[in-house]
């Protein structure tokens, strides 16, 4: 196990590594970031001054060297608009983009895999009908329209929630919602598949035989082996929303990583632009690796050597 675990770190080290070179160049090729902070009467001589006080004007691989150097330490350089470190504003918002993660990956699991469960218990029941079509729905509808949708009803028409900002419990009903609902469906569906083809299983058909309480059956011994695709969605899911949903955030104003990087990207703001690409890819590496782990103690059939 932990050879497995040394090995899935060194390929996280190298994925990084070669996502900061694609990231770097990338950016550079998005255009000058010179020409975006030149005065309308900016001469030749402005222009290479700024050049070079941004190190632009050095050879591409000594540039990419010196960047990879200072990330290493967590030194992603200074925006280049305010002039503030670039680590500093992710640290910033980093903390609202955890918060609205984990509210809309709890109301997932709350009630995505209850709900799944359920569906394939009572299968072809009005419950099982109401939760497909529910699932249907939040598959099928874009984040931006039911964010749009959600923000008219309850915050324009109703006035019963705001639609902006972070701040108190209520700021976060919204946005948590249309994170958690896509996800939740996602959740329902894959929770019904995994445990019909569960329930027509032998050792369930056994376990019945022997005549164990239903809810004994279904929670404790089906439940657990349903879980493993649940737990790599899950991952999945939670890694995207640990790396901020840009739209989301957009829409409801919401400071977090997301709208940070829309706002590096559309500055050619090539630090900020650098920092938050790579975070992202270091939570994806990292939840990767919690979920491996975690197939161990869910099923004893999975083995690392």
């Amino acid at each position: 196990m932990q050879i497995y675990i040394l090995t899935r770190l060194g390929q996280g080290v190298l994925t990084l590594l070669v996502l900061s070179l694609i990231v770097f160049m990338s950016v550079h090729l998005s255009g000058d970031p010179a020409l975006l902070l030149m005065p309308p009467d900016y001469t030749e001589a402005d222009y290479q001054q700024v050049r070079e006080n941004l190190g632009l004007n050095r050879p591409i691989i000594i540039q990419y060297a010196t960047f990879l150097g200072n990330a290493v330490r967590g030194d992603f350089g200074k925006s280049l608009t305010t002039r503030r470190p670039a680590r500093d504003m992710l640290v910033e918002r980093i903390p609202a983009t955890l918060q609205l993660a984990g509210a809309g990956m709890l109301l997932a699991i709350v009630m995505g895999i209850p709900l799944g469960i359920l569906s394939a218990v009572k299968k072809d029941s009005l419950l099982d009908k109401l939760v497909k079509l529910f699932a249907i729905v939040g598959i099928g509808a874009p984040q931006f329209w039911v964010a749009i949708m959600l923000i008219l009803v309850f915050g324009g028409i109703l006035q019963w929630l705001p639609t902006f900002g972070r701040g108190g419990p209520s700021h976060f009903i919204l946005p948590s919602f249309v994170l958690a609902w896509s996800i939740m469906a996602g959740m329902m569906r894959l929770g019904r598949s995994s445990m019909l083809e569960v329930l027509d299983s032998e050792f369930v058909k056994f376990a019945r035989a022997k005549g164990l309480v239903e809810t004994l059956v279904i929670w404790k011994h089906a439940l657990r082996n349903a879980m493993i695709p649940l737990v790599t969605f899950g991952g999945i899911s939670l890694a995207g929303l640990l790396n901020g949903t840009i739209v989301i955030e957009v829409v409801f104003a919401w400071p977090g990583v997301g709208l940070l990087m829309l706002e590096g990207v559309a500055q050619r703001n090539f630090p900020i632009v650098e920092a938050t690409v790579l975070t992202s890819g270091f939570f994806y590496i990292l939840t990767s690796l919690i979920v491996d782990i975690l197939y161990v103690y869910i099923d004893p059939r999975i083995k690392y050597s």
